[in-house]
């Protein structure tokens, strides 16, 4: 039986991810018969092409219309209003700018060249702003899929699978014409982020159209941690078009699938994968079929897992990967066959730098590879993740350094003692200080990753994380701090009542548990103080050139250790900002517009705040019945005409007409010079 594995959108489109590779090298290694198809980088390269988003810069203009006519706007027709206003500006530059940013990425020239660089990227997120305008009230990059009830329930998810909703239904119609015709008898997708769980929904809904008998099973972490959440009688309700779904690993759980279908037999509901304890019995992964020169990097980056899991397994706050609760139990490669596969996939491949891709790499195996890379002479250069242990001495971080380590992004979280205990780290401060110096100093680029908000944190202890940020400048690459959130599988949400949480809950109508909420025993920062704590962190971004996933500036990502390798680990510390890359090749384009764009985009976004908390948290129910009852109360927009101007890349702006028998004010101060 030939077996197509899947990896939809939305995800990162610069490297390929490991999933599909790991099992197809398992299935072809038991003459299973392959077509792994990375989907995420063929649909946005359907997307992200000149004739598509003329087409749906022309579909915003339509979508406008009928709006510009009404007497009034509604809350919902507010939202979309203005998500369609803002994004004539980059209906206007996407189209003709999108072939040469994609070409940028993938230059070995002008990929390095700051100013090309930022182009392209703003190219590129002007594009995904003409994507979600077009299908609004969408929000959708390469982190992000989401409407306003995304994976409610099954009705939502199937409704968002159509035309008007979803911008990969094209794509996914030919892609289900071509996987159909390939003959395969079982198509398996792997869901690895949250992102991509309702473009795999509606992959699946494509595929049941035009084959409603070929087997679709769907996997992967952000599946399983979904699943596993639910009650057994809410399951099969949640596969909606899947013929099963796989948890946990998949290795096995798929090959039992692939010969239980060629005896006739078909699986349903949830299958329940099995752990490989042993992982001497994996093949390394297998990256054949997949479009490896069409990613956008100009040089491959190559995941690799030397390990699974994490040896550490006891933070509070994680839940990660294929695990019910916590994290998946630790295991390791031989260290011997680790490196033949390494040393045979640079060759195959012609690729110098891996991504070690597991939950943390203990120091013993990372200085075992690295030593064995040494030795045997290979030109590899790596990547990874990392806890700040204490036996991260200066001698071994020069044999890390020496044996190919390019940078590790650190797991700090804080810097606050209590904090740091709370959430069981197990390292002290001074430890995780020292450490970063001892690798920043052999050479390695060190990327930290810190959070704030833990419940109870207060607002002095957050801002000794931003001190400690602060004092190690000098020796950090990259850095990240982002907030506190309750994931369903962490021992803090297991035992809210030991951590401050007064209570946690899923609101009614959720019925895949897609979202978990909080409330501490008291308040533990003023508004104020958040306040101050947000200015901080901005103004500590200021050292250094950051920038969202997966762009170069991100932490861990295929452009930034290009960067790395080019530049050094002073890469987004050391090279001066680019010019200001807002084109300026098109003349402004003016309108009328019936509202005032500036004023519904302000109101809108405030009242849909302020009705999704009084769902969420006031009532703790949430369905479209709720939402429009309290959408009905507000008032609409009314009619203010004016003329607005915007060219492509600038938003639109208000003409500002002079009366009769008035010279514009610049003339007039031109005529006082």
């Amino acid at each position: 039986m030939k077996v197509a594995l899947i990896y939809p959108p939305t995800c990162d489109p610069t490297a390929p991810y490991l999933a599909v590779p790991t099992l197809t090298g398992w299935l072809r290694a038991h003459d299973v018969p392959v077509l792994p198809i990375d989907a995420n980088l063929e649909g946005w390269e359907h997307l992200l092409e000149q004739r598509s988003l003329a087409a749906l810069g022309q579909r915003i203009e339509r979508r406008l219309e009928p709006l510009e006519r009404r007497g009034a706007l509604s809350h919902a027709d507010q939202l979309v209003y203005s998500q369609l206003w803002q994004a004539r500006s980059d209906a206007l530059h996407a189209p003709k700018a999108i072939a040469s940013a994609l070409a940028t990425f993938r230059d070995p020239v002008r990929f390095y060249d700051a100013e090309a660089y930022d182009g392209a990227v703003d190219t590129v997120e002007s594009a995904m702003r003409v994507v979600a305008a077009a299908h609004a009230p969408l929000s959708i990059d390469f982190v992000r899929y989401r409407t306003p009830f995304s994976l409610m329930n099954a009705g939502e998810i199937r409704a968002d699978a159509g035309p008007d909703r979803n911008p990969f239904h094209d794509y996914f119609a030919k892609l289900a014409e071509r996987v159909v015709a390939s003959g395969v008898g079982l198509v398996g997708l792997s869901v690895a982020f949250p992102g991509q769980i309702q473009p795999a929904f509606s992959l699946a809904y494509a595929l049941r159209q035009h084959a409603p008998d070929l087997y679709v099973t769907v996997g992967g972490p952000a599946l399983t941690q979904m699943l596993l959440r639910l009650p057994e009688d809410a399951i099969e309700r949640a596969l909606g078009p899947f013929s099963s779904a796989v948890a946990y690993e998949g290795e096995y759980a798929l090959l039992e699938l692939v010969r239980a279908l060629e005896k006739g037999d078909r699986p349903g509901g949830l299958i329940r994968g099995r752990t490989v304890e042993d992982m001497s019995e994996l093949p390394g992964p297998d990256f054949d079929g997949l479009p490896l020169d069409r990613y956008l990097t100009p040089e491959l980056v190559l995941p690799y897992d030397p390990t699974r899991g994490c040896y550490y397994g006891a933070c509070t706050f994680c839940h990660y990967g294929l695990a019910e609760v916590g994290t998946a139990r630790h295991r390791e490669r031989p260290v011997p066959q680790a490196l033949d596969q390494l040393q045979a996939l640079s060759a195959k491949y012609k690729n110098r730098i891996f991504y070690f891709s597991q939950d943390a790499f203990a120091p013993r195996i990372a200085t075992q590879i690295a030593a064995g890379i040494r030795e045997r002479g290979l030109d590899i250069r790596w990547a990874t993740d990392m806890r700040p242990e204490r036996s991260l001495s200066p001698e071994r971080a020069r044999e890390l350094v020496a044996g190919g380590a390019l940078s590790a992004a650190l797991g700090v979280e804080s810097a606050a003692p209590r904090v740091l205990s709370l959430i069981d780290k197990g390292i002290r401060v001074d430890d995780i200080e020292q450490v970063i110096i001892n690798l920043s100093e052999a050479g390695m680029a060190i990327e930290a990753m810190c959070f704030s908000d833990f419940p109870t944190e207060t607002y002095r202890e957050a801002v000794a994380t931003v001190r400690l940020i602060t004092r190690l400048e000098p020796h950090l690459s990259l850095f990240i701090m982002g907030q506190f959130d309750l994931t369903h599988g962490s021992l803090v949400a297991q035992k809210p009542g030991e951590f401050g949480i007064k209570e946690a809950w899923f609101v009614e109508g959720d019925e895949l548990k897609t979202g978990l909420f909080f409330q501490e025993r008291q308040r533990s920062k003023s508004p104020a103080e958040q306040e101050k704590l947000e200015r901080a962190v901005s103004s500590l971004s200021n050292g250094w050139q950051l920038r969202q996933y997966p762009w170069a500036g991100a932490l861990s990502t295929a452009h930034t250790l290009l960067n790395y390798l080019r530049f050094g680990k002073g890469a987004f510390r050391d090279r001066p900002p680019s010019a200001d890359t807002t084109p300026q090749e098109a003349a402004a384009v003016t309108a009328r517009a019936r509202f005032d764009i500036d004023q519904v985009e302000e109101q809108s976004a405030a009242n849909e705040a302020d009705i999704w908390h009084t769902l969420v948290y006031d009532r703790r129910r949430v369905t479209r019945a709720d939402y429009d009852a309290l959408a009905a109360r507000l008032p609409p927009a009314r009619p203010a005409p004016a003329t607005w101007s915007w060219a492509a890349g600038v938003a639109p702006t208000r003409v500002q007409h002079t009366p009769r028998g008035r010279r514009p004010s610049h003339a007039v101060n031109s005529a006082k010079r």
